[in-house]
């Protein structure tokens, strides 16, 4: 078994007093040894001066919180060695291999830095795309509070625009003596009502998303939170507004306020999804604490950087270059969110990641990696528009063939027996669909089943055989292949135990009644 070594020493010093071999282990921690290997029992062979071979084995071995370890290596000569190494273990087995994997990049900082930038342990106590991803969480964190610091300015000018007329209407009021009170006073207070006006009807959005559609962040987190995004840009394209129309200022801040509560409600939920995948070792406390360090970091670098945008001379005096400016900003903003996303590497089986799945074996008789398949999700695509297309959860009344013909439905239950649900398809050749209703007890293995079924028609159909004829038959493959499948899943290392295919819950076929 072959074993990289990596020192940054020659083998000269080895045999040394233990004098020096004292002093060496006190300077380990700044001259860090890499040993690469795959056993922790292993012979190390080094040509000594004399020309022979000397033969080391390590015989204890202690690992730190850091994800490194030091061996103690005793040799022929009865000299007792000790190397820092990087740990070839972890808490979970390393499944997304990649040579330019950005964790280098942080060998040369300090360790003060690193453990507070860091959740600790790391590499081994997150996921392996936690650093990638958080490298480009960054500059997106950034561009965003610049975004926010302009919008920010074009609401503040709004509301001093008003200010300025009401004071005057006031001057105006008093001069005819209707006046009440003084005109910085009623200014505030009306500012004030209309800024807390704004932020009460935003959260309004946050209450309806989170009652509503709280069940689809666990699904498709990377969708929701790119979706987020986007509402979001929405809603500060209203605060742009306010200073264009001041008279309009309480409408049209309160739509951007709605909206972008609404993308807060789909951003939350959906990050917290996206970092329980990163905290593998429990650790979902610290992943959230050292988020919220990068999270800061990059706000206080937006918000320098939007000051200094706005202290530029003329840069933003017209509103026509801070709305080019802000646009500029928000472009790069969801480009980079749409990069960080895409490096994110989920184990488990949604819908889309299914899709992709199961066609491949169809197509290949192998299953992708966590990798390659992530890496080929379409992050934008709702799995509804994706061909083939698969309509969950319709009575069998609504199928194509089936309505008002009870000889179908004997057949359908006949044919669907020992499965947990009853897959129909239309019988238009050049616009196949295929509709699946679920009996009672159905899981989220049905749903994969019948996807793999709902394939495998697809790419054999054949318009000339019977109906009924071709679903026995893609039965019997089901029946003869899905294990298969599974298999192929395991060994690729998906998580098959926690499948994220949630079967719809308005409707149920029971076809085990009793007739009255």
């Amino acid at each position: 078994m072959s074993h990289t070594l990596q020192f940054s020493f020659s083998s000269s010093r080895f045999n040394s007093s233990m004098k020096v071999e004292k002093m060496k282990i006190k300077r380990l921690r700044t001259r860090c040894f890499r040993v690469l290997c795959s056993s922790e029992r292993s012979s190390f062979k080094d040509n000594a001066d004399n020309g022979g071979q000397v033969s080391s084995r390590v015989i204890l071995v202690e690992r730190y919180s850091n994800g490194t370890a030091k061996r103690y290596v005793l040799g022929d000569d009865s000299q007792l060695q000790t190397f820092f190494v990087d740990d070839g273990r972890s808490t979970r087995a390393k499944r997304f291999q990649d040579s330019h994997s950005p964790d280098e990049r942080l060998l040369s900082l300090p360790e003060t830095i690193k453990d507070f930038i860091l959740p600790a342990g790391f590499p081994g106590s997150v996921s392996d795309d936690y650093l990638h991803y958080m490298l480009l969480q960054f500059p997106t964190n950034v561009t965003g509070w610049i975004c926010h610091t302009l919008v920010t300015s074009s609401l503040l000018k709004a509301l001093h625009f008003l200010r300025v007329t009401e004071v005057s209407l006031y001057i105006c009021s008093e001069a005819v003596g209707v006046g009440s009170f003084s005109g910085s006073t009623a200014a505030a207070s009306a500012a004030a009502i209309r800024w807390v006006s704004k932020d009460g009807i935003g959260a309004v959005g946050r209450l309806f998303i989170g009652g509503r559609f709280g069940s689809l962040f666990d699904d498709d987190p990377k969708q929701w939170r790119m979706y987020a995004d986007f509402i979001g840009s929405a809603g500060s394209i209203f605060d742009l507004t306010t200073q264009l129309y001041p008279g309009y200022f309480l409408p049209l801040a309160s739509l951007g306020n709605l909206t972008k509560a609404v993308a807060r409600g789909l951003k939350d939920p959906s990050f917290r999804v996206i970092q329980n995948h990163f905290a593998i070792s429990g650790n979902l406390g610290e992943v959230a604490a050292k988020e919220e360090v990068w999270e800061v970091v990059a706000q206080l670098v937006g918000l320098a950087l939007g000051i200094l945008i706005l202290d530029t001379p003329g840069l933003v005096k017209s509103y026509g270059v801070l709305s080019l400016t802000w646009l500029s900003m928000r472009v790069l903003h969801l480009w980079l969110r749409y990069e960080s996303l895409s490096v994110l590497q989920f184990d488990t089986i949604n819908l889309k990641r299914a899709r992709l799945l199961v066609k491949s074996y169809m197509l290949h008789s192998t299953v992708p990696g966590c990798t390659d398949c992530n890496r080929e999700e379409n992050i934008l695509a709702w799995p509804q528009f994706i061909k083939p297309k698969i309509i969950f959860g319709l009575p069998l009344d609504k199928m194509d063939g089936v309505e008002r013909s009870h000889f179908m439905v004997e057949a359908l239950l006949k044919l669907y027996a020992s499965e947990k649900y009853i897959l129909m398809v239309n019988q238009q050749p050049e616009d196949l669909r295929f509709y699946v209703s679920f009996k009672v007890g159905a899981t989220s293995v049905s749903v994969l089943r019948s996807m793999w079924q709902t394939f495998w028609l697809n790419e054999n159909w054949d318009s000339d055989v019977n109906i009924c004829d071709q679903i026995a038959n893609s039965l019997m493959q089901l029946e003869e292949k899905f294990e298969d499948f599974i298999q192929k899943l395991k060994d690729a290392e998906w998580d098959t135990q926690q499948l994220n295919l949630k079967v719809p819950k308005n409707l149920f076929i029971d076809d085990n009644t009793n007739p009255l």
